[in-house]
């Protein structure tokens, strides 16, 4: 998610990524299934819809734009809004957990890495 954001404003950022999934080009090429395409484009498109259409805050909003649009750092979006740098880095990494679970279909809860898991007996 966050290596596809900087697309979202710059339509020619995305010239410069490679899908992870992608093969060397020095590496020899076998047959290719077109149905099993590369799923780069499609990602890219679903972050641009993403963002027009997950439900973020205008703190969120300008957040994400700073860090991935302007590539600031956090002390700079920190400073920018008048909070710690803590602050910023914890608003990105909500505004990016919004983004992803609203892609994904799902109900963003937040603080995922304090939650306990249910005990399964």
């Amino acid at each position: 998610m966050e290596k596809i954001l900087p697309a979202v404003w710059d339509q020619d950022a995305a010239y410069g990524m490679k899908s992870e999934l992608a093969l060397d080009a020095d590496m020899p090429k076998g047959h290719v299934d077109k149905k099993k395409g590369a799923t780069f484009p499609a990602h890219l498109a679903d972050v641009r819809h993403g963002w027009r259409t997950a439900d973020l805050t205008l703190i969120e909003r300008r957040t994400l734009l700073l860090r991935y649009g302007l590539d600031w750092g956090y002390d700079e979006i920190g400073a920018s809004r008048g909070v710690r740098k803590q602050s910023a880095q914890e608003a990105t990494e909500r505004a990016v957990g919004k983004l992803t679970a609203h892609l994904n279909g799902e109900r963003y809860i937040d603080g995922y890495d304090s939650q306990v898991e249910p005990d399964s007996t």
